[in-house]
């Protein structure tokens, strides 16, 4: 029987333009039906749109920057306590932190519509950079969410 594998981050290899593991994620998580090269060409395109309009500073820290800026770290869980289903806020772990930065910057991307991605996705890089856009105000309200709901904290074991 053949040994089976999935993607894990001790088999990534970096992505081959910025040297990246960050980048190499998000572009299998932009990936869809298994097109990784067109993936790739929209996410350096959008790279060639943020070095164009932001000179002082790299596309890559742009965009590490931005994924870093969307991070949320405390979030709510559903919890079931008694019959009543509680909001509780738990902490995020990093892993988990990484895959949501990186789903709602995509999110955003996707929904605005009329412009090609690469441009969508280089304007949510740098709105998320200058900590605005769409992906920030998911994670403001999801800090929201969970500070309204504190007074549930203790239930989380």
């Amino acid at each position: 029987m053949a040994k089976r594998f999935t993607a894990s981050a001790v088999q990534m290899a970096p992505d081959a333009k910025y040297g990246s593991l960050l980048a190499s994620k998000f572009i299998n998580c932009m990936m869809w039906c298994g097109k990784k090269s067109v993936a790739q060409r929209i996410f350096y395109d959008a790279m060639d749109i943020i070095a164009k309009k932001v000179k002082d500073v790299s596309p890559i820290e742009v965009f590490q920057t931005a994924v870093e800026n969307v991070k949320p770290y405390i979030e709510v869980r559903s919890k079931r306590v008694g019959g009543a289903t509680y909001q509780v806020p738990m902490q995020v772990n990093q892993k988990r932190r990484q895959s949501l930065a990186i789903r709602w910057i995509l999110m955003a991307s996707r929904a605005k519509k009329g412009r090609p991605m690469s441009a969508r996705l280089a304007d949510e890089f740098l709105a998320a950079y200058r900590k605005e856009g769409a992906a920030v105000t998911t994670r403001e309200n999801v800090h929201k969410m969970a500070e309204a709901n504190k007074a549930f904290a203790h239930f989380a074991w």
